[in-house]
């Protein structure tokens, strides 16, 4: 498909254009739709529903238990991995000690 571009007017470039992002996002669309399908199938080969499997993945990591709790307001925990909360920081400014902090 040859389309001379140089006897188009504006208004038909601007048309083109629109046409052509509609045509992408259609494309882009029934390519999502086919690769859902396709895990569908697979996951149905090996005896699940896509959406078990998708729900079975589960968390990255296991988030360990909280060690240090801010003691002006013991909701407030960490486990000590990681970046320091706020309120560490502010105690360890102040001069408590880890320990100070520790369940």
């Amino acid at each position: 498909m040859q389309i001379e571009l140089e006897s188009l007017s504006k208004d038909e470039l601007k048309q083109l254009k629109n046409d052509v992002e509609k045509a992408l996002k259609t494309i882009d669309a029934r390519r999502r739709a086919e690769a859902k399908r396709a895990a569908e199938q697979a996951a149905k080969e090996f005896g699940f529903s896509l959406d078990e499997i998708l729900s079975a993945g589960g968390t990255k990591g296991s988030k360990g238990a909280p060690k240090y709790a801010n003691p002006t307001d013991p909701s407030q925990t960490w486990t000590g991995r990681g970046r320091k909360p706020n309120w560490v920081v502010e105690a360890l400014e102040s001069g408590k000690s880890m320990e100070d902090l520790a369940l």
